[in-house]
């Protein structure tokens, strides 16, 4: 991998059966460039669980990647309500899901601990009101 490859999605605002397909869509980018397992794993599940938010709390929103030789940058921007307490947010089974979402199996509250677990670095700016905005890098 010489130079950089961008793509970019857009996250559907409610729809459960769409959510999902921009995370498989790198993942299967990154098979095809044959990229460590191990990465292409961690970039797949960080990515997910994202994209669930985004559908679940943020009326959807739109997902750059941007693959280097060194890195697997994902930046997840919504127009959602924004996270009043990330520290809150961030508390493993904390969810601020409704009802509806959890008869669905979503809305456990591992979402943001999981994009953390599974990124190398994260970083979460958010304005209640305005919307949110991830930026999650996995090291290749």
């Amino acid at each position: 991998m010489s130079d950089s490859i961008k793509m970019t999605y857009t996250v559907s605002d409610t729809d459960f059966t769409r959510a999902g397909e921009a995370s498989s869509d790198v993942k299967k980018r990154l098979r095809q460039m044959g990229c460590d397992p191990e990465v292409i794993r961690k970039v797949a599940i960080a990515m997910y669980e994202g994209e669930i938010n985004m559908v679940i709390h943020a009326n959807g929103g739109e997902i750059e990647v941007e693959i280097t030789p060194e890195d697997i940058t994902m930046v997840l921007k919504d127009k959602g309500p924004g996270i009043p307490d990330i520290e809150k947010a961030m508390q493993a089974g904390y969810s601020t899901a409704p009802e509806n979402v959890r008869a669905l199996g979503f809305g456990a509250g591992m979402g943001l601990p999981n994009m953390k677990k599974y990124s190398d670095e994260m970083n979460i700016e958010t304005t209640v009101g305005v919307g949110t905005t991830v930026t999650m890098k996995v090291h290749q």
